[in-house]
């Protein structure tokens, strides 16, 4: 039998409750609970403080209301006579005499049970007596007792009833209640009037995405208004949808410029596939000349097809993902790997070089191949028997060529994807090289630019930053190789 416990159902059952509530209603409620509490604690503060001060104006009465010695000694008479006194002090108030040995005559009212105090104060063994008892008829008195002057052994109780606290205090505990109630009703509907008006933002900011995620419609705008944090969030959700639908779009051209660029190099496969094949069903040979050319063509497109895609596959990669591990690597050593490559590429041209040992940190295969991209794109626009200069100093590597140079209007597209010179389509390659070295360089912390040569000609400028000597871990390093 399981065992029922108040406290873990009052935790799980309200908590999951409340918990399950929109926001609008849990910022209410919570609003009108912060509300009802201070107003509690208001309330009680002036209940109590009020009845102080009222018991404090009912002594201070009782204090004031003292008999004279004739009163008392008419009093006193009229009770050893056996004949009940009137009321005294115009009825508001209950009077007895005490004597010493316990007598107690009383003025009109319902008896008040002696109390020691009031003894003692009438055998001389306290000055006064403040407290509170009940009557004969149970009503709850409040009483002060003084010392009467004159002969020894006598005091006088003077007392009123806490019926008057209590009904003053009654009347304002149904006040408070009912100012209270209207304060928490008030407090909660103003919270929820509040919630409503602070969440419709957010309501907007829900209502984009949704539609985002139903319909795919990146276009969707929030307006945006203030500078709070609700206004921020509209920002970033603007600029969220924005960078979406930009890296949505190149994707698409991506896509579109990939499959425009791999249609010629496949189209001309087909085709030199297509011919070796007719050959051999038709068992008519093809010239041995014929065919060199023609399986010299189907490896070029190979080539040509295998670097395009392994280019593809460098730009499908996520800009702020490294193609591998960050080492510090010499550049100098690098450039010089990559210089012996384009004279293969080139061996017609001359190349001047001029190169200070300079230390980066990046990957070294991605290094090597934005410096291959660019001597191959120095190479592939010199003229015949040309010179290529390539200088190395403090980290910025130019790369000169005496080619045709590149148009003033072309130069801010030729980092662009897949994007060449009218002039340079009819040449190899895809476009993609320079947008390489680009995005390489600018993840080693670099910039990349192409601008025209003084005399003709264009110039590349790649600049890395670095040190011209390594730091001690590698040279450590070099040192146990060495060894």
């Amino acid at each position: 039998m399981t065992r029922f416990r108040p406290l873990a159902w009052f935790r799980s059952r309200p908590l999951a409750w409340f918990r399950s509530r929109p926001l609008r209603s849990r910022l209410a409620l919570l609003t009108a609970f912060a509300v009802a509490v201070a107003v509690a604690a208001v309330s009680l503060a002036c209940w109590f403080v009020t009845r102080a001060q009222l018991e404090a104006e009912l002594d201070s009465s009782l204090r004031n209301s003292k008999l004279d010695s004739g009163s008392v000694e008419t009093l006193l008479t009229l009770c050893r006579q056996g004949t009940t006194p009137p009321p005294m002090a115009g009825g508001s108030y209950t009077v007895q005499v005490i004597l010493a040995n316990g007598f107690v005559c009383t003025s009109g009212q319902a008896p008040i049970p002696a109390d020691p105090a009031d003894l003692a104060v009438a055998r001389g063994r306290l000055t006064y007596a403040l407290h509170t008892v009940k009557d004969e008829d149970g009503r709850e008195m409040r009483v002060y007792t003084y010392p009467q002057p004159g002969p020894p052994g006598l005091a006088v109780s003077v007392a009123r009833p806490l019926a008057e606290v209590d009904n003053s205090m009654s009347t304002l505990r149904w006040v408070l209640l009912l100012v209270s109630g209207i304060g928490v009703v008030g407090a909660g509907a103003a919270g929820l009037w509040v919630a409503r008006t602070g969440l419709e933002p957010v309501n907007r900011l829900t209502g984009a995405v949704e539609h985002v995620a139903a319909t795919e419609d990146l276009t969707v705008r929030i307006p945006v208004d203030g500078e709070d944090e609700i206004a921020r969030l509209s920002r970033s959700f603007n600029a969220m949808t924005a960078a979406l639908a930009t890296s949505r779009d190149r994707q698409a051209q991506l896509i579109a410029d990939a499959g425009h660029e791999l249609r010629t190099p496949l189209t001309s496969l087909r085709t030199n596939v297509e011919l070796l094949a007719r050959s051999e069903e038709t068992g008519r040979a093809i010239p041995a000349d014929d065919r060199r050319a023609l399986m010299a063509s189907v490896k070029a497109q190979m080539t040509e097809l295998a670097a395009l895609i392994g280019d593809l596959q460098e730009l499908a990669r996520p800009d702020t993902a490294r193609p591998g591990p960050l080492e510090v690597v010499p550049l100098h050593g690098i450039l010089r790997s990559a210089l012996d490559r384009a004279r293969l590429r080139g061996p017609e041209l001359t190349f001047v070089t001029d190169l200070a040992p300079w230390y980066v940190r990046a990957e070294p295969a991605a290094i090597e191949r934005a410096l291959v991209n660019v001597l191959d794109n120095a190479v592939k626009f010199s003229p015949p028997r040309g010179t290529v200069e390539v200088t190395l100093m403090r980290g910025e590597l130019a790369v000169r060529d005496h080619g045709p140079g590149i148009p003033p209007d072309e130069l801010p597209h030729v980092f662009d994807r897949f994007w060449r010179s009218p002039s340079a389509r009819s040449l190899p390659g895809s476009g993609l090289g320079l947008s390489i070295v680009a995005r390489t360089v600018h993840q080693a912390g670099g910039s990349a630019t192409l601008a025209p040569a003084p005399g003709g000609g264009t110039v590349a400028t790649l600049r890395l930053p670095g040190a011209p000597t390594p730091p001690p871990s590698v040279v450590a390093d070099e040192g146990r190789d060495e060894a």
